[in-house]
């Protein structure tokens, strides 16, 4: 037992004795230098805030109509004997150019019956005014009866009243044999046309469809808030004025190739739509054919961009720009970067526009960091404005 004793002593005064000597070489060890790791800096593209004025643009599509659309409707009855070759649809006429004729010989006869009747009354006329002043000069000399006087007097009331009815009657019956020539009402195009040749037509029957061509219209859908960007007067009645008419560009890609169409945004229709608080505005286009430039067909689709108010002190950024919603990323005096919440305007095309928030002279980020440390170290590398 005293043996057992003795080695668990000598056990543990080892292990101490082993702790002691372990506890001296940790704290008599050198200690290894110690090394801040540098901070590395991100390289980023940045550009200089530079506050502007810009005028406003606002953008919408839609069908091109005509500005004149009418049926072309006879008024007399007759078979017809001769239409134009340009009577066809896609036929293009000229003002007060004859589309088509009406067999015209009944109307002949009745405007040379009318001639007659005028010259009968004419004839009748002269006779009752005659008989009138002999009745007065008999009357005069007490050779007559006042009653006689006064059946003359009725006479050539009678006379003259018929007289204008007859010429009322030839007035009529010529205006009747003018009306079977058909003729244009304005320089156009034929959209369809429903009569042929030898074909008997009615009056009040509509023979063929047509439209002006000398301008045509584009009614552009615009939501409320876009209404906001544009000056037009609220309620305003009839045609705006070349003051308050803005300007519209048209375009559109047809087989490969870009055309545009400048043109002027002459009214707004009378009613908001109630249930997508749309209004239709309406665009007026000269459409002539100017230096082999096309005009603009009927049916086309194309895009319009109106152009808006001008507004001051606004900073024009990539959408790239903007994080969050409504803050960007500024590059402090230090190069690092910092959150600022801005005044989102309006989105267009690959720009956001900011109305509050930067001031001039600042540096944005306009790079599209994944993982952004508020006050991380930054390199500013600045781009070209246009190429941002």
């Amino acid at each position: 037992m005293p043996n057992a004793a003795m080695k668990s002593v000598m056990t543990v005064g080892i292990i101490f004795f082993a702790i002691i000597i372990a506890y001296g070489l940790l704290a008599t060890a050198p200690q290894p230098e110690q090394i801040e790791p540098e901070e590395v800096a991100t390289a980023i593209r940045v550009i200089r805030i530079k506050k502007q004025s810009i005028q406003l643009e606002v953008l919408s599509q839609g069908n091109v109509l005509p500005r004149i659309q009418s049926e072309l409707i006879p008024e007399v009855s007759g078979r017809v004997k001769w239409m134009s070759p340009k009577l066809v649809s896609g036929g293009y006429f000229d003002k007060d150019e004859i589309l088509l004729s009406i067999d015209d010989r009944d109307y002949r006869s009745s405007v040379a019956r009318h001639q007659a009747r005028v010259t009968r009354a004419k004839a009748e006329d002269e006779h009752a005014r005659f008989e009138l002043r002999r009745m007065q000069e008999l009357v005069k000399n007490k050779l007559t009866s006042q009653s006689s006087l006064e059946n003359a007097l009725r006479n050539e009331r009678v006379a003259q009243a018929t007289l204008v009815e007859a010429r009322i009657s030839l007035e009529q019956a010529q205006r009747d044999l003018w009306r079977t020539e058909i003729r244009a009402p304005y320089e156009g195009l034929v959209r369809t046309e429903r009569v042929d040749l030898g074909q008997f037509i009615t009056r009040g029957q509509s023979v063929a469809s047509i439209y002006a061509s000398d301008s045509v219209e584009v009614r552009l859908p615009l939501a409320d808030r876009q209404l906001a960007y544009l000056d037009l007067p609220l309620g305003y009645r009839g045609e705006l004025t070349d003051a308050l008419s803005p300007e519209v560009v048209l375009s559109t890609t047809y087989g490969g190739q870009r055309y545009e169409w400048i043109g002027k945004l002459v009214r707004t229709e009378a009613e908001i739509d109630s249930k997508s608080r749309m209004i239709n505005a309406i665009v007026r286009v000269d459409n002539k054919f100017d230096d082999g430039h096309p005009p603009l067909p009927i049916g086309l689709f194309v895009a319009a961009s109106i152009k808006g108010r001008t507004v001051d002190n606004i900073v024009s950024l990539p959408r790239a720009a903007l994080r969050n919603q409504n803050q960007v990323l500024i590059v402090d005096k230090n190069n690092r970067l910092r959150y600022r919440s801005v005044e989102v305007m309006r989105f267009e095309k690959d720009k956001v526009i900011i109305s509050a928030g930067l001031e001039d002279g600042e540096v944005v980020s306009i790079s599209p960091i994944q993982t952004v440390v508020d006050g991380m170290r930054v390199e500013p590398v600045f781009a070209d404005q246009g190429d941002s």
